[in-house]
């Protein structure tokens, strides 16, 4: 099951910004959509690369499944 829910992150939450009818305990996969995302502050050359090279490694042994929803053009485009 897929449900679309929104949410803001604050002080190391997520606070819900539309109702949910989750059952207690359930497990969610978080996507984040955002353009305020703050990328790693990593100053030394060696540590990047190696910080991506891992990246890459975990990309490549979860790729997306080919039955994977497709995005709609609504879903890539904020909407304000």
């Amino acid at each position: 099951m897929s449900q679309a829910i929104k949410a803001v992150y604050r002080s190391g939450m997520f606070i819900l910004q539309t109702d949910c009818d989750l059952p207690e305990g359930v497990e969610v996969e978080l996507l984040v959509q955002s353009s305020q995302v703050i990328p790693p502050k990593i100053s030394d050359l060696a540590a990047r690369q190696n910080f991506l090279m891992q990246l890459v490694e975990r990309m490549q042994q979860t790729p997306i499944p080919s039955d994977a929803p497709r995005f709609t053009r609504e879903m890539l485009h904020e909407r304000g």
